[in-house]
């Protein structure tokens, strides 16, 4: 026994050394970390060549402009979470908006109405890929890939000859057009903070009682401290503009739940150990087939939201919704933000993050008027980049034994 106490005297989590913080930077558990200081980067270099990109226009603009993005991205990490990829959803984006349109503007539906019919559409679709992909096994690229050619057509069936349908519905437009007082602003940046407050000492108090964290608390005050710093910036910065926007509450809203389900929920906790090792998952007795096709229903179901945000924005839906460049952004996004493509490794809070950089580095060569050939030649310059940094990650880890 007594050998046994200055083990059990012995702290179960040591403070990390500067070098291990590096480390662990480098081995992507603290990507969150590189994200922002390159973030950090991306706003200095823009604002020195064009003074207009801090102001508060513009960054409001900027969150808007991400908005949709991000809500799509934010079910693009559950499937990248399962080491798949879901290349239907920027068709499905611009079916589901299309189906709520029609509904709302031809047929007369009560907007929620058609609002939730294209979401539920979206996660009907979600689930049929699922199931194909999980029963038939047949490679999530592929089955993905044919649903956006088949979802594309669909888009164009359902608008017909009209081509374009403009939305008028308050209810609708006022998604993405919707602006809170300074007051409404500061009250939710204080409900914002001492939830985040009183969820980090929960969690802090829960690992001291488990033995995996010291009783010391200075990194979750950092935490805090950090977390309110920026909630408090953001609110002072929309503010100066329009105020703070419903949208974003809706993406901030939406990233928020998603992440408290992958960290505290035991389907969470499946999806990362489906992403681990499908094997080891289905060794320990979890569905992996049930986990699958959940996870690409929530995928279509996200991607539903972030069209009907889009279309929200923008006020109409045509043929090009869904298209363009939308597609690579909600899956750029994640991965840029340390969302790792080999499954198992990465947060929903990447969706937000990514969509950031991504839509700042868009926004800034905006500003500069730079051609479109530029644009896609350097975001797809920063994806690559991304992939690399996460490639080496992973190689890094495995020649630490820790894969």
């Amino acid at each position: 026994m007594s050998a046994a106490t200055p083990a059990a005297a012995e702290p179960l989590a040591a403070r990390p050394t500067r070098g291990e913080v590096v480390r662990r930077v480098l081995q992507g558990d603290l990507a969150s970390v590189r994200v922002i200081l390159g973030l950090a980067l991306i706003w200095i270099i823009f604002q020195s060549q064009n003074s207009n990109f801090l102001t508060a226009v513009n960054l409001t603009n900027l969150m808007l402009q991400i908005t949709a993005v991000g809500l799509i991205s934010v079910g693009i990490v559950y499937v990248l979470l399962l080491g798949e990829i879901d290349l239907s959803v920027g068709a499905v984006s611009g079916l589901t908006a299309a189906i709520m349109a029609v509904l709302n503007v031809k047929h007369g539906w009560n907007p929620y109405l058609s609002i939730a019919a294209g979401v539920i559409c979206g996660m009907a679709i979600g689930s049929v890929q699922g199931a194909l992909f999980t029963g038939f096994g047949i490679p999530s690229f592929v089955v993905t890939l044919a649903g956006l050619l088949v979802w594309q057509g669909a888009l164009l069936y359902v608008l017909g000859d009209t081509g374009t349908i403009n939305l008028t519905n308050p209810k609708i437009t006022g998604l993405a057009n919707t602006f809170y007082s300074d007051t409404v602003g500061w009250i939710m940046a204080a409900i914002a903070i001492g939830a985040y407050t009183a969820s980090t000492l929960w969690a802090w108090r829960g690992r001291v009682r488990a033995g995996l964290a010291d009783r010391q608390l200075t990194g979750p005050v950092i935490r805090i401290v950090i977390v309110a710093a920026a909630v408090i910036a953001t609110v002072a910065v929309l503010n100066s503009d329009r105020g703070v926007p419903l949208a974003v509450l809706i993406l901030v809203g939406f990233v928020a739940g998603m992440e408290y389900i992958a960290r505290r929920t035991r389907f969470g906790r499946h999806v990362y150990a489906l992403g681990g090792s499908a094997e080891a998952a289905r060794r320990a007795g979890i569905n992996i087939h049930a986990i699958r096709i959940t996870v690409f229903a929530i995928a279509g179901s996200m991607a539903a939201i972030g069209g009907i945000m889009q279309a929200s924005r923008l006020l109409a839906v045509n043929q090009s919704s869904g298209g363009n460049d939308l597609l690579l952004l909600a899956i750029a996004g994640p991965v840029i933000a340390g969302t790792s493509l080999f499954g198992g490794r990465g947060n929903v809070w990447s969706a937000l993050l990514g969509a950031l950089v991504i839509g700042s580095i868009s926004n800034g060569m905006d500003l500069l008027n730079l051609q479109s050939s530029v644009k896609f030649m350097v975001t797809g310059g920063v994806l690559l980049a991304a992939v690399v940094v996460d490639a080496l990650a992973r190689r890094q880890r495995q020649a630490a034994g820790r894969l």
